[in-house]
Formats: structure tokens, sequence, C-alpha cells
């Protein structure tokens, strides 16, 4: 669970000028008519590479390249370090646009939702199809704000390889640490991106070691900068020993010169790349036995001698190793060293083949995708973001969907073009799609060609797998593995302008809710008013604002609310009997339990049951048990958030014949609520970890800030001219401090929050958070 803020004020909303060559999104044409204002149309995009010009190639090879010659990457860093610069950059040197965007006049390709270009930040995803040098790339370009770090671990989930972006001044930041533990959750191989080497102090040598010391991996120095900040010109390319020189007369950093180093010209340069290639050499043989074997045995005596082709292929090896991670560095808005990192993606990050699938040896090439994400599209409906472990997705195909187990039809297939899209006659394995017409999937859903398929594939699974924990092990290997997602730290009421208007705010909800699963929408019982539950203000805000923008619904919010949570202090035993008659049939049930702390932390109640419960009786009624255990944990006694570290066990089970198993949660959901009542009660209050980046003039007021706020500091770094102040501080005491902290420090300091744990709260704020509720209502 995670949670940040950071709110750009931006006194200008420029719609983007756009001229769509293939198909035009209707998001983008809805928001130009809504504004009513006359945009000239000067953005070019290019046609789709190979379709239309003098090198016409067959459809297949363009669609289907071989799936060695296939990057799937996804670009995350810390908010502003510079992800959908590079992307753009990236965009138009592959020759996918004609012109380049640029965040600050809201025309960039993949931040393409009107919310996107009026703040200067990703939101959502994108996912954009180009080629390079032969090779066909998937990119998606990630959101940096932490609300959105759902859209992180989404697209991370499907991907074989990632760039991770810095910003050279700054080095390691609060969601650079985030978002690289996302990636070593999912094993991806990543190359390093150093940006912004043009920036009033960006430090080459700093962020290096703060990626050695604060992401605890090994950096491959792959390039060198020639100058740091004002002087920086260009890059030393260490395993050929070049220097590629960006021509300063080119607006757009296409033309640049690539020149071997040598002693007349550059003798102190030379030097400085040799040993720093004799370095990396050393390096990539402790970490490679075969590029090791292969250096002693033959390149032992003279390290010049080394082909950069050899050294190239055990970069990549050990990239995929995960054993150290190349670094690369340029300036993404002066147009420097995006080339060199487009030549590195296709080099040393994995195709699809390199990466290791356990699940797909029992598919045997049947289809297997798994659904990433979902849009909605107003005319096409919901649009499904697919990656294709194997066999090959086709329009009007039949498709099963393992986790719903259900089959639905796919109408039509595209490929993703950001906020374009273009349609296709078929795609294989290592590909990601687009597909229109599947009504029931969601995000994480396992899709195969048919439930013979999964069958089949669950038989193998069998006779491999042999007899020990078969059946676990089968649903293990058979479904992919989906998305974690993040529980809400805030919640507010919405309500719709009338009445007549609730239906289409639900549906909108509901469409949002598909979009985005870290949307939580619940209906409080009491007062029967429908509650939106978020991941931060920010996520909040954004879904407000896309209903109203996207729906024409006017909404209206309540109160930002923190999600606060229940336990209990000591043990509890309780009895409760259930006695009913409906009909002509008796409901009789008779429950002893008892409620206790939890040894350890756990968000979901531990259910366990006494010898004495019988075990005929248990597997009839356990399911019923469990369920009424956990509809009692939703809602606790104290502010009805719900109870959690609750161990439940159960003494005594007596159940008259014919109850039924509706009667029997009733029953236990009662006698557990009635537990919680009786026993000592405690809240629990979310606590972020905080980092503040601010100048040393600011650093006193920020700090007596905090204090006020009940911030614990944990320590205080020095970041190049910068204060990096880091500590806790409960989320209850950040409600707008992102403008708070703007007016103590002329605008100057930024911060970053993310979930830390729920921490008890102290008797006295208890009691005053209490009275405050009750007072309330």
């Amino acid at each position: 669970m995670l949670t940040k803020w950071r709110i750009f004020a931006m006194n200008h909303q420029k719609i983007s000028n756009i001229h769509l060559n293939i198909i035009c999104c209707c998001k983008i044409r809805a928001s130009l008519k809504r504004s009513k204002i006359h945009v000239p149309l000067a953005r070019n995009y290019s046609s789709l590479p190979g379709l239309i010009g003098n090198d016409i190639k067959s459809l297949h090879s363009i669609i289907n390249p071989p799936i060695a010659k296939i990057r799937n990457i996804g670009i995350m860093a810390h908010i502003d370090a510079g992800k959908t610069t590079t992307t753009e950059r990236i965009l138009y040197y592959s020759g996918y646009t004609r012109s380049l965007g640029d965040v600050d006049d809201g025309d960039t390709v993949t931040d393409f939702m009107a919310q996107e270009r009026e703040r200067g930040i990703t939101i959502q995803s994108a996912a954009v199809t180009f080629d390079w040098n032969g090779y066909r790339v998937n990119l998606i370009d990630t959101p940096g704000h932490v609300d959105f770090t759902m859209e992180v671990e989404r697209c991370l989930r499907v991907l074989d390889g990632a760039v991770a972006v810095f910003d050279a001044s700054a080095g390691v930041e609060a969601q650079t640490l985030t978002v690289w533990r996302q990636a070593d959750k999912h094993k991806i191989p990543r190359i390093c991106f150093l940006n912004k080497m043009d920036k009033t102090g960006a430090s080459f040598e700093y962020a290096v070691e703060s990626i050695r010391e604060k992401l605890k991996a090994k950096p491959l120095l792959l390039q060198l900068p020639i100058g740091e900040a004002k002087t920086f010109r260009g890059v030393v390319d260490i395993v050929r020993k070049e220097k590629l020189l960006w021509n300063s007369n080119s607006e757009d950093g296409k033309d640049f010169e690539r020149k071997p180093l040598s002693e007349m010209s550059d003798p102190e340069l030379l030097k400085e790349t040799t040993e720093a290639r004799n370095a990396l050499i050393e390096q990539i043989a402790d970490l490679d036995d075969e590029f090791a074997d292969l250096v002693l045995r033959e390149f032992s005596e003279n390290f010049d001698l080394l082909p950069a082709e050899k050294l190239q292929t055990a970069i990549h090896r050990v990239t995929l190793a995960q054993a150290a991670v190349p670094v690369l560095c340029g300036s993404a808005l002066k147009n420097k060293g995006v080339q060199p990192l487009l030549d590195a993606i296709t080099a040393y990050l994995p195709s699809p083949e390199e990466r290791n699938y356990e699940f797909l040896q029992w598919y045997k090439g049947d289809l297997c995708a798994l659904a990433f994400k979902v849009l909605h599209d107003k005319q096409r409906g919901p649009l499904v973001l697919l990656r294709i472990y194997s066999g090959t997705l086709k329009p009007q195909l039949a498709i099963h969907n393992v986790n719903k187990n259900c089959t639905e039809r796919m109408s039509r297939l595209l490929l993703p073009f950001a906020d374009q899209h273009v349609e296709i006659p078929s795609l294989t394995a290592g590909n990601i799609a687009l597909t229109v017409g599947l009504k029931h999937t969601a995000t994480g859903d396992t899709i195969v060609s048919s439930k013979s398929s999964v069958l089949a594939a669950a038989r193998r699974a069998e006779r491999e797998g042999g007899k020990q924990n078969r059946q676990s092990s089968e649903a293990e290997r058979l479904l992919l593995a989906g998305v974690e997602v993040p529980e809400p730290v805030f919640f507010c009421t919405i309500e719709p302008p009338s009445v007549a208007k609730q239906p289409d705010l639900d549906h909108a909800l509901k469409c949002l809710q598909r979009e985005d699963p870290s949307l939580k929408v619940r209906t409080d019982p009491d007062s029967g008013q429908t509650i939106l539950c978020g991941m931060g203000e920010l996520h909040i805000e954004i879904i407000h604002d896309r209903i109203k923008r996207e729906y024409g619904l006017e909404t209206y919010l309540g109160p930002l609310q923190v999600a606060y949570r229940e336990t209990i202090l000591n043990s509890v035993r309780v009895t409760d009997t259930l006695d009913r008659t409906l009909g002509d049939k008796r409901h009789l049930v008779t429950i002893e339990l008892e409620t206790q702390p939890a040894e350890a932390p756990s968000v979901v109640p531990l259910v366990e049951y006494a010898e004495g419960v019988s075990e005929d009786l248990l597997k009839a009624s356990q399911e019923a048990i469990e369920n009424g255990v956990h509809s009692a944990c939703l809602q606790g006694p104290l502010l009805g958030s719900p109870v959690q570290d609750v161990a439940i066990t159960l003494h005594s089970l007596i159940i008259h014949p014919g109850t039924s198993p509706t009667m029997v949660s009733a029953c236990v959901s009662r006698c557990v609520q009635k537990a919680l009542k009786k026993a000592e009660k405690q809240l629990l209050e979310p606590l972020m970890s905080l980092e503040i980046t601010v100048t040393g003039d600011y650093l006193s007021p920020v700090l007596a800030d905090l204090a006020q706020r009940r911030g614990n500091i944990q320590e205080i770094q020095t970041r190049q001219d910068n204060k990096v102040v880091i500590g806790f501080v409960p989320l209850a005491e950040m409600m707008g401090y992102s403008t708070v902290l703007r007016t103590l420090t002329s605008g100057s300091a930024t911060f970053a929050l993310e979930l830390s744990a729920y921490q008890a709260m102290s008797p006295q704020e208890q009691n005053m958070l209490l009275s405050q509720r009750r007072g309330s209502t």
C-alpha cells in the first residue's frame, strides 16, 4: 500500500496540437470538442513503420517479427526524473513521431489524458509499439507518482526488461526505491539511464554511488559523460572507446558524430576511458565465468585486444542474470544520449524467449496470455491489454478465461500506439496486444484458447509434477500470477447531482474500477451513501475529475478521511445461539468462540478450530463459518473500520439438521461482533515514511512544522546542495501538506510519502478522534 502526493501548479493549460494519421482516439476528440477552442492541427505522427513509403514490407513481417527480435520494456522512475520526455525522444528517433513532444507543452504521445497534460505528470501507463534497427520494441511509460503505483505493478508483471531513469542531480529518490523493489519482485533485468546530465548540480559520480549504496546494485559503467551541467555535450562509449558528440546546431539531436578516441586529440579522455574499460572487464569477469575463461585464455596480456562484441555479449548475460545493471547517461530534454540508450535496450535487455516462465511447458504452444490492463472506450467498449506468452491470437477468436471460468469472443485485435490503435490480423507469442469485445476479463486474468487446453495442461502438470501437493501446485502453475492490489488509505463519500443520476454514477464507477483495481467503491450500510476509497488525495482528485470529463457527471465529494484499522488487546470468549423458523423449517445454531490478539500481524482474521469440534460438521460448514468471521471483521466496534491482527478460535459448534449455511454465517458473524465489543479495543492509524528534499535555508521551518505534525525524524542527509529529511509521520497529519510545504519553502521543496505500517494510536489521540467522529454524526 503506497501513498504519495506531488501536485504541480501550472498556470497554463495547453491543448496539444495533434494530427492523427492512423486512428484518432475518441478521448482527445471529445476533450477538444468540450474546450470549444480552435486548435490548429500541427502535430504529425508517422505511419506504422514499413506500411507506407518506399520501404514496403509484408504485413506479416511487420506485425509478427521473430521472437528473438522483440523487446518488451518499461520506463520507470521517481516522479519528474524525465520518463515521459525520454519516451518522447525514443519515439522520435525511432521514426514513430515526426515532431518532438514536450511535457510542458502538453503534446506528448504517451501522456494523452487531459489530466496528464494539464498537470505534467503520468497517471495511466501507456503502451507504444515501434521498431529500432530491426527490433520490435513494445514500450510502456509508467507513472512515477506513488498514488498510481498499481499502474507500475501491473505493467512490470508482463515486461521482460526495464529502463530505470534517474535525475543525475538527485540520484536515487524515494519512489525510485519503490519501483526498484517492484522490479526485484518480478525479477526484471534493468538498464539505468542517468538523465538531466545538463542540469545544474548534475553529478555522474554521485548518481552512480547512490545506485550502489541505496539500491544495493552493481553498476556497470558503459558510458562516461563529456562535461557535466552546463558543459555537458556528449558521452564516451567505454565498450568501443569512442566519443559521441551531439551537434550544437542540430535542434532535434538526430545529428551526432561518433569518433574513436585517439592519443593525439584526446589523451586525458582516452586514458580515463581505458581505465574504465579495464575496470568494466574485470568487473564482468568476476560476475560471469564464461567471460572470465575467455579473458584469461586469450586477452589477459592486453584488454585492448578484446573485441567490443564479446564484451557486449557478456554484458547481456550479466544483465539477464541480474548480477549487475548497465549504466548510461544523457539529457533527454536536450536530445543527447537517447540513441545509444535505444541500442543498449536491444543489445542488453532480454527477448521474451530469454525469460524463463515455468508454466509455458504445460501449454505446449497453445494460447496462454495475461490480461494486465483494462481501458474503457465509449465507442468500442472495454479494451483489454494482453501479454501473449504462447500461441497465436486472432480476431473473432473464442477464448477461455481461467479465473472467471467463462468463454468470451474477441471481436478485433489491435496494436497499441498510445492513444492510437492499428487493426491487425494476428499476433504471436512475445507481443502485447489490445483486444476488443472481452466483456468480463479484468486485470490479472489468465486467458487460454479453450477449457480443454487448460485441462490438458493440468494433466501434463499432474503427470510431471508428481502426486505430492498435486492440486495446489497445479493451480499455481496454470494460473499466471495476478497483480497484488494494495489496500486504499483514503476514503470519502461521493454523491451524484440528483437521485436520477445515481445509475449513471454507478456505471461510471464500475467502469473506472475495472480500469483501476486500486480504486475501491463500497456502500455505507447505515446511510446508504457511496464511499470512494483510493490511494491518496491526488488519486481521488483524478477519479473525481475523470467522472466529470469522461462521463459528464458533476459529483460532490465529502471530506477526505483516513482509513483507520482496529484491533483488540485481550482475549474474550463468548457464546451465541441463533434460533429462527422460516416457513416450516427451523434453523438452529449454537456457537462458542474466542477472539484474541494474533501473534503475528495479519490483515485478515486467522480462524482456528479446537479439537472438540466435529470434523464432519466442519467439512460441511467451514466455508460458512469463515465467511461469517470475515464479514464481522469488515467493520469494527469503534469506528466501523476493518479489524486486523485478530485470531479467532472456534471451541464449540452445534447445528440443527436442515439449518442453512447462511444462518450459520449470520450466527458466527453476530458472535464475533459480540466478542469484539467486549474486548479492549485499539485504533491503528497509517504511519507514512516521509522524505523531504529542501534547501538548507528552509530546513528549520520544515522541521518545526513536522514536530507539530507528530513527525519522527530518523536522519537528515545531504544531497548535493540540498538537505533530505527522512522520517515517519501519521497520515492523518499530512492532509493538504503539499500546499503548506510550498508556502514554507517558497515552492522550492519536494516530498514523497509511502505507507510504512499501521501503528497503535496514543490514548489521547484515540479519544480525541472518537469524540470528533461522534460529535460529527
